[in-house]
């Protein structure tokens, strides 16, 4: 997953899906630290996703197209929100049209990207909600929001309707899902199948291992 639309053709190739295809930023906007939360910004962002989301609709392969709220600087969450808000409902009728989710991505401000704005569910969810459409959702990242603010299971349980993908890794460090980090990712897998969650669950982590054998591990720990 995470890749460019000049990459989905070889999946297909092999029979695979990308379960999150990402549009190439244009000038530096839609990519995570510049995106919805600027108007300035939003003309562009529709430039960039009426372009993606019909190549996703025609590979057939990309149920879903990532998407960043952007940093802060200097703007309050409900400023933040706001201006979201305005840009993201500008692509969305795309989006139905084509039958492709936008996922905007949940990241911790604490550790990896400072002053990112969509970095709490709760604010992440209040999006959706505003915006209002089944083709707008979340992408919930466990490693970024145990960090931000634990009480994983409960939190994404809750907001289930909200979310569309999931991505995983060790807490602290973001490597493997083993017992040398501090989540029960075999917890965390019985919570979303019990939930009735039959996405994609990506992972996530950066491997201080061998990676197909940490990849296969993974899948293992996960697989209930």
């Amino acid at each position: 997953e995470i890749l460019y639309p000049d990459q989905w053709a070889t999946l297909a190739k092999h029979g695979l899906e990308c379960a999150m295809g990402r549009p190439k930023p244009v000038k530096g906007v839609g990519g995570i630290a510049t995106a919805f939360e600027k108007k300035e910004n939003h003309d562009t962002l529709v430039k960039i996703y009426e372009e993606v989301i019909p190549l996703a609709a025609k590979a057939g392969n990309v149920p879903q197209i990532i998407a960043f709220s952007g940093n802060r600087n200097g703007l309050t969450d409900e400023e933040g929100l706001k201006n979201c808000v305005e840009g993201v409902k500008r692509i969305v009728p795309i989006a139905e049209k084509h039958n492709i989710t936008i996922s905007m991505e949940l990241l911790n401000s604490k550790v990896n990207h400072k002053d990112y704005l969509c970095d709490r569910t709760e604010w992440g969810v209040e999006l959706v909600n505003a915006v209002g459409s089944e083709r707008f959702k979340l992408l919930y990242d466990i490693y970024h929001m145990q960090i931000m603010e634990g009480d994983c299971i409960a939190t994404f349980t809750k907001h289930k309707d909200a979310i569309s993908h999931f991505h995983t890794a060790g807490v602290p460090g973001r490597h493997e899902i083993d017992d040398n980090q501090e989540l029960n990712y075999r917890g965390i897998a019985k919570a979303l199948a019990a939930m009735g969650y039959e996405g994609y669950l990506g992972q996530e982590f950066v491997p201080l291992r061998d990676p197909l054998t940490s990849l296969k591990e993974a899948v293992d720990i996960c697989t209930v």
